[in-house]
């Protein structure tokens, strides 16, 4: 092995987590060819390939994804030193924190939490994914996951924050030109908007069987807005949460008090990230104001005054 400079690790963490020198060099407040080559000189240090270089940017290869788990568990104890040498507060510098979120809870989270975040972590710049089917964990491509359900992974740490509600709802307009729906039977009568089911990348999305088994979507999208969108175009019936689906006017309960299912929203992150400052802080951040508006999340089908665009 070459001379090693710990120093180094910091580069190559920041270009694993971003896949991209230009969005590793902003972070670390640097030029990209200062990143490129500390890359090089860790490689070269180590004897050992730590990225594929492509088009598309960096990816880790197996040395690499090996690496890193030494590296975030020195980056954890650094941060653990920092804290405990100036306090936790002073730990948290200016960076750049990525979390990827489901769209519904995204649009929430924008609404009612953001203003929060931002008073309490001003020296963290927030990059907000609302695409986790995308996102790989094990290629540290986030920070913090809001997931649908628990991880299995045992490297992996998850705990829930809060439960949610989901509804049918349909179109003022398509019930009125349609016969009254009295019973789960009838619901075969009428077209579903769903999601498409190989790019369902939760099982907390799969949820049209739990209405009845017998529904096939007939108009399918990945997105939930592209759903609602549908919905109160009168194209038919769509399971949506009741924190969304509640805000629109235009827009009715099918077999209320008959269909009513409940999800839950877990926070996930890798068990290394979990003991740094800046992420622990985040996190009991997010559970504190989360279940301070679980109301919200968890709140019965009933309209509310105030409407969504």
């Amino acid at each position: 092995m070459g001379q090693f400079t710990w120093d180094d690790l910091q580069f190559f963490l920041a270009v694993a987590r971003c896949g991209q020198l230009s969005h590793a060099a902003r972070q670390l407040r640097t030029s990209h060819v200062t990143v490129a080559r500390r890359i090089d000189r860790l490689e070269a240090a180590l004897k050992l390939r730590l990225f594929e270089r492509n088009p598309r940017g960096y990816a880790l290869t197996p040395q690499g994804r090996r690496l890193i788990e030494t590296a975030e568990r020195m980056e954890a104890e650094t941060a653990q030193l920092c804290a405990e040498l100036e306090g936790e507060g002073a730990a948290i510098q200016r960076s750049t924190l990525r979390m990827a979120v489901p769209e519904g809870f995204g649009r929430f989270f924008c609404r009612h939490l953001l203003p929060l975040f931002t008073q309490r972590f001003p020296a963290i710049s927030l990059e907000l994914i609302t695409l986790p089917q995308v996102l790989s964990l094990s290629r540290r491509e986030g920070d913090i996951t809001v997931a649908l359900d628990p991880t299995k992974t045992t490297t992996y740490h998850s705990q829930k924050i809060t439960e949610y509600t989901l509804s049918v709802y349909a179109a003022e307009s398509y019930l009125a030109a349609h016969p009254p729906i009295t019973d789960r039977a009838q619901l075969l009568d009428h077209p579903f908007i769903g999601y498409i089911e190989e790019m369902i990348f939760a099982p907390g999305l799969d949820y049209l069987g739990e209405v009845h088994l017998g529904i096939r979507p007939e108009f399918k999208s990945s997105s939930i807005f592209n759903q609602l969108s549908a919905t109160r175009h009168g194209m038919g019936l769509c399971v949506l949460p009741n924190y969304i689906g509640s805000h629109y006017p235009d827009l009715r309960l099918v077999l209320p008090g008959q269909v009513l299912l409940r999800r839950s929203y877990w926070l996930t992150c890798h068990r290394d990230v979990q003991q740094i400052p800046r992420e622990r802080a985040v996190m009991a951040f997010l559970t504190e104001v989360v279940r301070d508006h679980a109301h919200l999340l968890d709140a019965p089908p009933a309209a509310k005054e105030e409407v969504w665009p």
